[in-house]
């Protein structure tokens, strides 16, 4: 009979020891470790998420309740909360961001031709978007952006082949989102959706001047000039398709032409401007890339949902920063998942069911493939335990 070993422990082959321990060696993260490595604080901190343990406490009682069943992990025990607060809070949580980024590989190799099917073009679609999670000023005094008020901010670009995070970046809550974005670099033919909190128009120069497109809505109190008013399709639910420039633009020398398309929203009745470079696409794909935008949205809400980000095992900056990058490693994880199983879970689902069976000993593919399907069971196994109720 093929043996297999804990759930928990075959999720952790996604992440080869050999990788591992490159990255602790680069980010020098075992640097006087002596009780708790950087793989067993991983390993906490993952069962963390996946398991949705609320407190330090929680989390080591729970390893320590599947004590027999830890050596599998590459651990060879649960570690003390006060040992496990003390590496969230010093170890650096950079070496989470390097783990991160060493899956992502992986899972984009697995996502490509999964993903995005909706478009006939071929260019890469991202949104870009930011997400606000509120702090305690009296806990976390170094996230406070108002007098009374803490917060911070998880930036985030989601890549819509597999719908994978593909850059993330923590800031406090007073860090805007234009200054993270232009830090952002992106290949020629990359198309961008975004919100309003994104628009700069010598931003917009810039990409434009680099081949990278852009889709988001136009602000109400935007000054231009029409260039060109453009045939518009009958039978669509587009209103105006024109090239425009702005009277505000940064670059007063040079008319950089821009494109605004104008939908009307049949559900809630009114009129949607969307402000674009791309001159090729049709203005009905315009509407409709910026309605998948609504992905990052879905997102935001799963994470925060599904795993812990929203309240926080430590309390400064490097704590919760490490909480949030395991957060985002267990996401990939579950989107992997979800990309490999041929059942067809949602991700809450997923989340929801995959917690209860961490420390079940079963293929982990034949679970995710079968999750109703008992294990299977020794031959003769249910005869002689009859017989032994018979006696």
């Amino acid at each position: 009979m093929q043996r297999f070993s804990s759930i928990f422990s075959q999720l952790l082959q996604l992440f080869p020891r050999s990788e591992f321990e490159l990255a602790v060696k680069k980010h020098n993260s075992d640097y006087c470790a002596k009780r708790l490595s950087s793989w067993g604080q991983f390993v906490a901190m993952l069962f963390c998420q996946l398991g949705r343990a609320h407190s330090l406490r929680e989390i080591c009682q729970g390893l320590a309740s599947c004590e027999g069943k830890l050596r599998h992990l590459g651990v060879k025990g649960s570690p003390k909360h006060s040992t496990l607060g003390y590496a969230n809070a010093h170890r650096p949580w950079s070496l989470y961001q390097t783990i991160f980024e060493q899956l992502l590989s992986k899972c984009q190799m697995v996502a490509t031709g999964r993903g995005r099917k909706k478009f006939r073009f071929k260019n890469k679609l991202v949104s870009l978007d930011s997400t606000t999670i509120d702090l305690s000023v009296s806990l976390f005094d170094w996230a406070r952006f108002r007098r009374t008020k803490g917060a911070i901010k998880l930036h985030l670009l989601l890549d819509h082949d597999g719908y994978l995070p593909s850059f993330a970046v923590v800031t406090t809550g007073d860090k805007g989102e234009i200054t993270v974005a232009r830090r952002l670099r992106f290949e020629p033919g990359t198309v961008i959706v975004m919100d309003r909190g994104y628009i700069d128009y010598e931003w917009f120069v810039e990409l434009s001047r680099n081949h990278v497109y852009f889709v988001t809505r136009l602000k109400e109190n935007a000054s231009f000039e029409v260039v060109e008013s453009r045939p518009v399709v009958a039978g669509t639910n587009v209103r105006k398709d024109q090239i425009i420039f702005f009277h505000s633009q940064a670059v007063p020398d040079s008319k950089h032409f821009f494109r605004i398309v104008e939908v009307w929203d049949e559900e809630k009745q009114r009129s949607v401007t969307f402000l674009t470079n791309q001159f090729k696409f049709a203005a009905t794909t315009i509407a409709a890339i910026y309605k998948d935008r609504w992905a990052v949205e879905l997102f935001f809400k799963a994470i925060k949902q599904n795993l812990k980000i929203k309240t926080f095992l430590g309390t400064n900056a490097n704590a919760v920063k490490t909480q949030i990058w395991t957060a985002l490693i267990a996401m990939l994880i579950l989107r992997y998942l979800q990309l490999m199983s041929t059942f067809g879970w949602s991700l809450s689902n997923l989340a929801a069911l995959l917690r209860h069976q961490l420390f079940v000993y079963r293929g982990l593919f034949e679970w995710l493939n079968a999750p109703f399907e008992g294990p299977p069971q020794l031959a003769g196994a249910t005869q002689q335990l009859s017989l032994e109720i018979m006696r």
